[in-house]
């Protein structure tokens, strides 16, 4: 195949400057999906970059799945295939039905509407508390001071984790989830020991949770079963991992770029300071502009013929969540405009999006997400004024998850 003319959707470099809206809607331009070269890692992908096309590959898991090659987008590593192999099988993004369903049924049940309902209270005042913190001072480095901050609080209190341990959290999370980003300084094999740590702590959160149970989501976990069987400790502390980076990070970059976005159109944050009542709109076009995850793989299981498209067996497809949520066909000939009043045109917003995803592997936090980003919003408006950058912008360097890695800003100090 000749050289693409085109960004490749799966190169670090790609993402330094932060989301690479113009490529997309280059490669977008082309159709639903693209075959491209990856001469980094050495394997082409389909690029799905069209919400048919995503929705299409999302909701058939027989013929695309997630186990195969697993659902993370980057290669494996040489020397690490005993390890991808146990994420493989442990791992419920990896799995593919029926062994998915039975293992998200007991996740599912853990976040009930009405464990999520009951947090609301704790995270407002939660979030003034954050915001307290910040607003005398002026100014802030808003992504650790301000946006990781409510996610992780949120996610410690629904494991039970005490909230003393967070900033060993942040650190824990951002090593496992952007080992690949070489300005951090951190090794795959830091990532994977790390990620033994944390199942560490895991087992003894679990222990001491059966001992004096306090959270109603590992109790859940521990209680699951499947097939007659009780969720083993090891499987326990991979569903740990997935929670809690999944819970921190997305809702943390969302809240992050969400910022951002109303910083770089005033005019648009002076109308939710003028009319907090929309804020719950904003939050939606927030999750559509941005959304928190990049990309997830799937392997193609035979082959396939879809609209002119030829899939091959055992082809390497990528579902790209940014491309798509910027559809045209879908969003509108303004689809790359940031607008917290899409939702006002289009009420259908919400379902037509795909920042959750869609199918079997829908975000099961969604409802938690959104919750924290109107409440630290509803917090946030109000008291931080007049908003403006102090510094630059940047990225971590992922095709993962869209993660602004600081953001120092300065704002009218208020009491």
């Amino acid at each position: 195949m000749s050289q693409c003319p085109f960004a490749n959707l799966l190169s670090l470099d790609t993402y330094q400057n932060g989301m690479p809206y113009d490529e997309l809607a280059k490669i977008r331009a082309q159709g639903s999906m693209m075959y491209m070269e990856d001469p980094e890692n050495g394997v082409p992908y389909w690029a799905v970059v069209k919400r048919d096309a995503l929705d299409y590959v999302s909701q058939n898991p027989d013929l695309f799945s997630s186990n195969l090659k697993g659902a993370f987008p980057m290669e494996v590593p040489e020397g690490e295939e005993d390890i991808q192999a146990i994420m493989q099988e442990n791992i419920i993004i990896s799995m593919d039905p029926p062994k998915h369903m039975k293992y998200r049924k007991i996740v599912r049940d853990a976040f009930t509407p009405k464990a999520v309902s009951n947090m609301e209270d704790w995270l407002r005042q939660s979030a003034r508390s954050i915001i307290d913190r910040v607003a005398s001072k002026g100014e802030c480095e808003f992504i650790e001071d301000v946006a990781a901050e409510l996610p992780l609080m949120a996610i410690l209190e629904l494991l039970g984790v005490p909230q003393e341990d967070r900033k060993q959290f942040f650190e824990w999370t951002n090593i496992m989830a952007f080992a690949d980003d070489p300005d951090l300084a951190v090794s795959r094999d830091e990532a994977n020991t790390v990620s033994f740590e944390v199942m560490g702590y895991a087992a003894e959160l679990a222990a001491k949770q059966r001992l004096n149970p306090t959270s109603q989501v590992v109790e859940a976990l521990l209680n699951g079963e499947v097939d007659g069987q009780k969720v083993t400790e090891e499987m326990f502390a991979w569903m740990f991992i997935l929670i809690m980076v999944g819970g921190n990070e997305s809702t943390r970059t969302a809240t992050a770029h969400g910022m951002r976005l109303l910083m770089e159109h005033p005019d648009q944050l002076q109308h939710l300071v003028d009319h907090p009542e929309d804020i719950a709109d904003a939050v939606e076009e927030m999750l559509r502009y941005n959304t928190a995850f990049i990309a997830m793989r799937r392997t193609a299981t035979q082959d396939i013929e879809w609209n002119g498209y030829n899939i091959k067996k055992g082809d390497k497809v990528v579902l790209h969540y940014h491309a798509v949520n910027h559809d045209e066909d879908v969003f509108g000939d303004d689809a790359m405009k940031f607008d917290i009043h899409r939702a006002k045109r289009m009420p259908a917003l919400r379902r037509e999006m795909r920042a959750f995803g869609i199918g079997e592997h829908f975000c099961l936090g969604m409802n938690l997400a959104r919750m924290e980003l109107n409440i630290i919003f509803e917090e946030l408006i109000p008291r931080i004024r007049n908003p403006k950058f102090a510094g630059d912008v940047t990225y971590m360097r992922s095709f993962f998850i869209n993660t602004i890695k600081a953001m120092p800003i300065t704002f009218d100090a208020t009491a």
